[in-house]
């Protein structure tokens, strides 16, 4: 076996599906779920029906590359979304379907980590578990980097010594943050390339909660601009990821793409010319309108407005809790044991979070997600509103 396997945490929801044996909730409640970033919103109805048209091409073998018309419309939707001018991005040599960001941020830290240069994987803290997970079979250590609400939820580059920028190979970004909603600036993101260049690693942009956003006027922007603004016209060192999961509400059709510096999307795609895991055809051809529509991503982005307006009136009196800049997640601090309350919560209430420090590691100034929940608003408006107002009465029962 590979020895790798041996340094894998559990994973979040392994561990909550522990915390919860043995637990009895009320069986006059329905379950409520808000511990999974699964999006339960309706898909919209062109991609589904473009889906369907497209299933007599089963019987064809995909390639890595993905059809030519869905990396144009990944690369026309980069340029709209980020307002980076008409051909911006390549698609021929710029952009590359995936398997849904999880997959492709796996495998594109087994294309890039040498192990032999006992290389660095620095990520935030909290973060998504991919990252460490792809560092460590990769033969790579994760550093953490810890996202403390004094610094708004943001990867604090200040305290990263440079003895570990020289050690590292790969930075993992997530703009806008799984779980705390923050959004990098532009000028938070020159910096960061100030660093990559002067200390020669990659910067790998999850940006898969790029078009969930609660202020219409103020869209979150991509690691692409920054480095447009820094002479990088063809994102070199960098990648960006993206996915229709949340974007569209269609978290099973597993379709993203990955952008950015070509010499690495060429490396990936040799890569993945092996690892088989190329985008099947019928879903690179329901994914081609999905791209090319931005209506259904606003009327998304409504209706994750109305939760936030109405929930957050119902626990902002009882618990510290305030409303993100984008995604789809609270990330409450609950002033105690998060693994108790969650527990609790499900007993009492019938309702699951997920417990902050799940999502973090210890680190010299602790795990920053203990203490913390994350809640996911992914279930009807009704649901979400009902699980708000269990939560505020178990907070007052107690």
């Amino acid at each position: 076996m590979n020895p790798a396997l041996d340094r894998l945490p559990p994973y979040p929801f392994e561990r909550l599906n522990r915390l919860k044996q043995g637990q009895r909730p009320p069986a006059t409640l329905k379950h409520i779920g808000m511990s999974i970033g699964e999006p339960q919103h309706e898909p919209p109805g062109f991609i589904v029906k473009a889906l369907t048209a497209a299933l007599d091409t089963l019987g064809s073998y995909p390639a890595t590359a993905g059809v030519p018309e869905l990396r144009a419309a990944a690369a026309r939707w980069l340029e709209r979304r980020f307002d980076l001018g008409a051909g911006r991005v390549d698609p021929e040599t710029m952009v590359l379907p995936v398997s849904g960001t999880r997959e492709g941020l796996f495998s594109f830290v087994q294309t890039v980590i040498d192990a032999r240069e006992h290389p660095l994987v620095v990520l935030p803290n909290p973060f998504y578990q991919i990252y460490e997970g792809a560092a460590f079979l990769a033969g790579a250590e994760p550093y953490f980097v810890a996202a403390p609400e004094s610094a708004r939820y943001l990867p604090d580059l200040d305290a990263v010594p440079d003895a570990v920028w020289r050690r590292c190979r790969l930075l993992f970004l997530c703009t806008p943050g799984n779980p705390s909603g923050a959004v990098m600036s532009v000028p938070y993101l020159t910096r960061v390339l100030e660093i990559a260049e002067r200390h020669g690693f990659i910067v790998a942009s999850d940006e898969c909660y790029a078009d969930i956003y609660l202020d219409e006027n103020a869209p979150p922007p991509s690691l692409l601009d920054a480095c447009l603004a820094t002479g990088r016209e063809r994102a070199e060192g960098c990648v960006v990821f993206h996915s229709l999961s949340k974007r569209s509400s269609v978290p099973g059709l597993r379709s993203g793409f990955v952008a950015g510096d070509p010499e690495l999307i060429g490396a990936f795609r040799l890569y993945r010319t092996y690892h088989g895991c190329a985008l099947p055809v019928h879903t690179q051809l329901a994914s081609i309108p999905a791209w090319n529509d931005d209506e259904h991503a606003a009327a998304n982005r409504r209706l994750y407005r109305e939760k936030f307006d109405r929930v957050l009136p119902i626990l902002e009196p009882v618990m510290r809790v305030t409303r993100p800049e984008a995604a789809f997640y609270l990330w409450p601090d609950v002033g105690g044991d998060d693994e108790e309350f969650v527990r609790e919560l499900y007993a009492r209430k019938n309702v699951t979070a997920l417990p902050g420090s799940y999502l973090a590691r210890d680190s010299g100034h602790g795990n920053p997600g203990r203490g913390r929940l994350r809640i996911s608003l992914v279930a009807s408006v009704a649901d979400c509103v009902e699980a708000a107002s269990r939560i505020r009465e178990f907070l007052e029962g107690h």
